[in-house]
C-alpha cells in the first residue's frame, strides 16, 4: 500500500472532517471488507488513519462490524499505534453525562463476535493460522493511556483514569437487572464496541487504547423510563468536539518509539500466517 499511517483512531467522520488533504484508501482484507474506508491525514505531524467504525453512514450495529477486517486493515497501512473512542452508559452515579473515563480494565459480555486470527481456519491464500493462546491479563497498552489522560487534562477535562469497560452484545441497551449486575461487579462504564477491538490488536502486536465518553446512566443506574437512542446521539454531539480536541492531542503524545511491550505480544509464538 502507498499510502501509509503510524497511528489508527477508530471513530465516526466527525474525527476527520476538519483535516485538511485527506486521502481515502480501500483496503482489502483475508477477512472481507472494513467497516469503510481509511482516511489518511496529518496531526502534528504524525500520519493518522481514521477508520468509521460503523461505517460513514452509520449503517452497521455494533455486532455486524468486522472487527478482523478492521484491525488487518490498519495494520496493513502501517497502524501500530491505536486510539479508540466510544459512547458508554455509566454504571456509577459519579460517572454521568458528560464523563470521559480511560479503562484499564476490559469485561466481555458479547455473545456472537469473532474475536481472534488464530482460530485454524484457513485463509484465502490457503495458509493456516496456528492456534495461539496470549496474554490478556492488561488490556490496553500503558503508554496510550497516558497519552490520553494527558491530553484529557491539557484541556481542561478531569477524565477518570482507570475503571472497567464491560461490552455486551447490542444493539439494544440493558434491562435494569443486567445493569444492576454490572454495577454490582464493581464495573464502571458499559458499551458496545471496544471488544474484540483490543484482543485482535494483541494479536497484531499494535497498541491500543480506549476513551470512554459517558453519553448516559445506564439502566440500573437512573430513575425514569431508561436511556433512549435519542438521548445518546445528543449527549455525544453536544461533546464530540471536545472529545476530537483530546484524541488529536493525544495523538501527538503517542510516543515514536514504542517500549511497553505490545509489539511483543507474541512472545515468539508462530502465529503460523504472516501478518501485514
Amino acid at each position: 500500500m502507498s499510502e501509509q499511517a503510524e497511528i489508527g483512531v477508530i471513530g465516526g467522520s466527525g474525527f476527520y472532517s476538519f483535516l485538511e488533504d485527506v486521502t481515502e484508501v480501500t483496503v482489502d482484507t483475508p477477512y472481507g471488507a472494513p467497516s469503510d474506508s481509511l482516511f489518511l491525514g496529518e496531526i502534528d505531524g504524525r500520519r493518522v488513519a481514521f477508520l468509521p467504525r460503523h461505517g460513514r453512514k452509520h449503517h452497521l450495529p455494533p455486532h455486524r462490524i468486522n472487527y478482523r477486517a478492521n484491525m488487518w486493515a490498519l495494520r496493513s497501512a502501517g497502524v501500530r499505534q491505536v486510539l479508540g473512542p466510544c459512547a458508554v452508559g455509566g454504571l456509577r452515579e459519579e460517572h454521568g453525562p458528560g464523563t470521559l473515563l480511560i479503562p484499564d480494565q476490559l469485561v466481555d459480555r458479547t455473545k456472537t463476535r469473532v474475536q481472534t486470527y488464530f482460530d485454524g481456519e484457513a485463509l484465502p491464500d490457503g495458509s493456516i493460522p496456528n492456534v495461539v493462546h496470549l496474554t490478556f491479563a492488561d488490556p490496553y497498552c500503558e503508554a496510550g493511556r497516558q497519552a490520553c489522560l494527558s491530553a484529557a487534562q491539557d484541556h481542561g477535562w478531569a477524565a477518570v483514569d482507570g475503571g472497567t469497560l464491560c461490552v455486551v452484545e447490542g444493539p439494544r441497551f440493558s434491562t435494569r437487572a443486567e445493569s444492576r449486575w454490572h454495577a454490582a461487579q464493581g464495573w464502571s462504564v458499559v458499551g458496545m464496541t471496544g471488544h474484540p477491538e483490543a484482543a485482535l490488536a494483541r494479536e497484531l502486536g499494535l497498541c491500543y487504547a480506549s476513551l470512554t465518553l459517558v453519553t448516559d446512566l445506564d439502566a440500573g443506574a437512573e430513575t425514569g423510563e431508561g436511556v433512549s437512542h435519542e438521548e445518546v446521539l445528543r449527549v455525544f454531539g453536544e461533546n464530540v468536539g471536545r472529545l476530537r480536541n483530546v484524541l488529536f492531542d493525544a495523538v501527538g503524545k503517542l510516543p515514536v518509539e514504542r517500549s511497553c511491550g505490545c509489539s511483543e505480544s507474541l512472545g515468539g509464538l508462530d502465529p503460523g500466517i504472516e501478518l501485514p
